[in-house]
Parts: C-alpha cells; structure tokens; sequence
C-alpha cells in the first residue's frame, strides 16, 4: 500500500554529505560521498512555545561587583546565564561549560537544578552555591554573584588569580634537591 502524501516526519530532515577520505580509499570514484541525517535545531522564545508551555521562573541576581540587581524570567529548560543573555543581561561568566566559578553565585532563597557544576564541589553546592551557566531555575530564585577566587579559596584552600601566595620553600628545596 503505497501513502498518498508525502510523510511529514522525514520533511524537516536535511542530508548532509561530507567526502570520504580518499587517502584509504583509493579505488572509490572521487565524487563518491556518504551521508547523515541532520535534524534543524531551533531555539525558541518563550512567546513561540505555545502549547508545549514550561513553566517560567522570577531571577533576580544581586551582583556584588556591579552593584546592580537584574529580576528576569527564564523557562525550567533553559540554563539561567543564557536566558539573561537573551534579555540582553550581562553577567560575569567565563567557561560557559560548568568548570571554572566565574559565574559562582550564593543561593539567598528558592531552588535551581544544576547537573553539570564539574567547578564546583558537592560541599559548596550543599551550602547554597551554584552555577548560572549550568543552572536551571525549579522554582523562583534569588542569587547573590561571588567572588571567583572566594569560591576557589573556599573549595581548594587557596586564591586563583589574585591575593596571597603560599609557597612551601622547604618542600620546594626537596624537590630541587633531588635533581
């Protein structure tokens, strides 16, 4: 049985095709190509959600060192730090992946959901720190911008970038000395 119309599930896919590497390969013909699927990804505003509405929560970040309150709304699956982007909202950030705490906030009250916060620890996360690169909001949330060599200092015992330095000049001439 043959459909009548064309199925609209294969419509939004596009073929890619990328060229084979001639250098193994060399009794192929040299247009020969493979393909792949590549399905369009969009990113939408929470106006064009219509019926698949996700829920949206109240931020407000205090940022300590603009001295500056920002209150945004963001969608429960989008990363706070982007929404605010989007809003044309400037926060401090660095890596945009988790790792580094340039974008470090205190939790004053509510809740996010933050998986991928590699830079900091599960001691600091259960003191109220957190992400906003990697933050998702679960409820209304209100966060205050840290310092990043504090968060360091407080998960590692020293400063990142700036302040006192701790040299061990006793180990440091072991370990010459081994040479």
């Amino acid at each position: 049985m043959a459909l009548a119309f064309p199925c609209t599930f294969c419509t939004p896919f596009q073929l890619k095709t990328s060229p084979i590497n001639r250098r193994y390969s060399r009794s192929i013909r040299p247009q020969a190509t493979s393909s792949e699927f590549r399905i369009p990804v969009e990113i939408s505003s929470p106006a064009d959600r219509g019926s698949l509405a996700v829920p949206t929560h109240k931020v407000t970040v205090h940022d300590r060192k603009r001295g500056v309150v920002h209150e945004f709304e963001v969608p429960e699956d989008q990363y706070i730090l982007h929404s605010a982007e989007s809003q044309n909202i400037t926060l401090p950030f660095a890596c945009r992946h988790g790792c580094c705490t340039s974008c470090a906030v205190r939790v004053k009250s509510g809740e996010l959901r933050q998986p991928q916060a590699l830079g900091i620890s599960a001691e600091l996360k259960s003191q109220g720190y957190a992400l906003l690169c990697v933050g998702f909001p679960t409820s209304d949330l209100e966060v205050e911008t840290q310092d990043e060599d504090e968060v360091y200092w407080l998960q590692f015992g020293r400063y990142f970038a700036r302040g006192p330095i701790e040299r061990d000049d006793y180990a440091l001439e072991l370990a010459m000395g081994d040479e």
